[in-house]
Formats: C-alpha cells, structure tokens, sequence
C-alpha cells in the first residue's frame, strides 16, 4: 500500500460533483472539556470562524475486523451534557466541529459559486485546528489527544438533468447499479434507491463505504452520492496521521473513477488525466 500518494498524481476533475468534504478524528474522550472551555477555545478560531452553533453530539462508529463492524452508542459518563460546537466561517462554507471525543473539518457548497478548494487545502487546514485545539488542551492542562480512529468522507450531489433524468438511468452514470428496464418486468418503476457496500483496506487500514440514494437538495431531484473510509491501522500517531489521509484519499478518488461512467466524467465534470 502506497503511503504519502501526491495528489496531484490522482485523476482530478474540473467541475466535480463534490458537495461536502469532511475530515475527521475521533480520540478517548476529554473528560476536563467543559463548556467554558469550548468559549476560551471559540476565541482562537473566531477570526476565521465567526459563527457558533450547538447540535447534539455524534456517538462513536468504530470500525472493527473479522467481518464485524461495531456501532457504539454515546459513552455514559457522570458529566453533564456537552454539545457538539461549530465554528463556523463567515461564507458559510467551513466548518470546524468540537465535541469531547471528537474533532471534525468540514467544507460544504453552498452556492454554484463555491469553489471545493481541493483535497491538499483541506487536509492542511484540518491539521492546523488539531494542532490549535492539542495545543489548547496541552495549555490547560485538560488532557492529551489519544487517537482512536480517522475518517474521511466525500459527499457528492447529482441533479436531475445532469445525466439522468429518471431513477431508471441510474446505470448511465453508476454503470454497477444498472436497472434493467423491460416490458416483461412485474415491477413498476422504482420511486427510491439506496445502495450500499464496503471495501476493506489492507492490513486492517481502514474500510471504504459507498452509499448511493435519491433525495431532494433544494427542492430539487438530486442522487447522493456518498464515499466514506474510516480507520486508523497502525497511523495512531498524529506526525503519521496525514499518510491515513492521503491513502484514504487515493482510495476515494479510484473508486469514484470506478464506479462513475467514464463519458460522463469527461463530458460533465470534465476529468483531468
């Protein structure tokens, strides 16, 4: 398994589909983390972050082997409850999101004008507000960040019209998810798809999971297209952390190229390479 794969190596696309990136980090709970300290913390990134916001925090989803995956719910603790905090930038499309055992980045699109900034920007920033909020802690004295897995997740979004006009020519852009259409079927046509599967990495890496669904974005028919891979492997260091990052990327990317038509890919979202 390659490890430190250059980006710009990978197939890369003009106008992708991309809608959300996120980068994630989930560690041992910060039990000292109280709510005062998520005040003190919003004052390092408030010139970049402006906005907060509270929703409830996200329980653990850990990933296991031997055909297993475990879903924990939220640990019990004898502490109140503390919320899950974004930090959120002034264009709205950035997002750093605190809660006691986890940190999250996220870029969102908010417009047909926002611009994904590309996986090499988002990565480094994500490392800059672990490295700030380690710190943070560190000065505390709160605790120290012991890593317990990774993720990152690329969530696409692909309107009626571009590609697809009905649920029945999902297989013109996903040909593996082909429905066959024939006047012989019983089945009328289909009003919902939701399709999943998982890849496991390497030696315990990490594992890949693809949904693809409709739904409505904006009022609008739009096919989700989601790509998650979560894991940890033997990264549990945070000077090893970007090697998972870059190899959970290059495994995003092949399998977009994979899964996708590759007409569609040049023609729409213009594929580079």
């Amino acid at each position: 398994m390659t490890l430190g794969v250059d980006s710009r190596q990978l197939l890369s696309y003009e106008k992708p589909p991309v809608n959300e990136v996120i980068c994630s980090v989930l560690f041992d709970p910060i039990e000292a983390l109280l709510t005062p300290h998520i005040g003190l913390l919003w004052q390092r990134f408030q010139p970049d972050y402006p906005f907060c916001y509270e929703v409830d925090p996200l329980p653990p989803k850990v990933e296991v082997f031997n055909n297993q995956v475990i879903e924990t719910m939220l640990e019990e603790s004898d502490l109140p409850y503390l919320p899950r905090v974004w930090f959120i930038s002034s264009d709205d499309t950035k997002i750093v999101q605190i809660q006691r055992d986890r940190l999250i980045h996220n870029w969102r699109k908010i417009s047909p004008n926002s611009e994904y900034p590309r996986y090499d920007s988002l990565i480094k920033a994500f490392q800059g507000h672990l490295t700030s909020f380690n710190g943070f802690l560190q000065e505390g004295e709160l605790g120290t960040i012991q890593i317990r897995q990774y993720e990152l997740s690329y969530v696409n979004q692909i309107s009626q019209g571009e590609a697809w006009e009905t649920l029945e020519d999902i297989g013109k852009i996903f040909p593996d998810v082909k429905w066959q259409n024939s006047l012989e079927r019983f089945l009328p046509k289909p009003q919902y798809i939701h399709w999943h599967t998982r890849f496991d990495l390497p030696e315990e890496f990490g594992r890949l999971h693809i949904s693809i669904r409709n739904g409505l974005a904006d009022n609008h028919p739009t096919l989700f297209f989601e790509l998650s891979v979560r894991g940890i492997g033997k990264y549990s260091s945070l000077d090893l952390m970007q090697n998972w990052f870059d190899v959970a990327h290059e495994w995003t990317v092949q399998a977009f190229a994979d899964l996708t038509d590759k007409k569609i890919q040049t023609n729409i979202w213009k594929r580079r390479g």
